[in-house]
């Protein structure tokens, strides 16, 4: 895949929005999302990013009817929160890493279901802002590696 893939960053930073705005577990907006969804997300990622994230996050809410949920990183961290663009880009990276780019939307549902999401959503652990070659050798691994 080519790295500093736009579409993918913002369809992961929009994830990103939606979980926040929702507070639901990625991968449970990803469910809500579907593939049809989440496809046209990516493959228009350059039209829908030139309206505010927030207001295509609430669109796709509303299309989707998304129900606000229990999963609240935000409040419980404990330090700096990074911004929705900051973690668009590690889950980014993390997919362009494993994944080929005709496989992209097959790699988007697979991190976001993984292990590694949890760790990286965990905002009081240090794993999201840690190496893309970490980050891709604990996913690939199936544990978080001992630095």
């Amino acid at each position: 895949m080519k790295k500093n893939n736009s579409a993918l960053f913002f369809t992961c930073s929009l994830i990103e929005v939606i979980g926040r705005t929702t507070k639901n577990k990625r991968k449970d907006i990803l469910d809500s999302l579907g593939m049809e969804d989440v496809t046209r997300i990516y493959n228009y990622a350059d039209i829908f990013h030139c309206e505010p994230i927030e207001k295509v996050a609430d669109d796709f809410i509303q299309k989707n009817h998304i129900l606000d949920g229990n999963f609240d990183n935000i409040t419980e961290c404990k330090y700096a929160v990074p911004d929705h663009w900051d973690i668009g880009e590690v889950f980014e990276r993390l997919i362009e890493d494993i994944f080929e780019e005709k496989d992209v939307i097959k790699g988007i549902f697979e991190v976001y279901h993984s292990w590694i999401a949890e760790h990286i959503l965990n905002f009081n652990s240090d794993l999201f802002y840690q190496s893309r070659d970490y980050i891709t050798a604990c996913y690939k691994e199936g544990q978080i590696l001992m630095s």
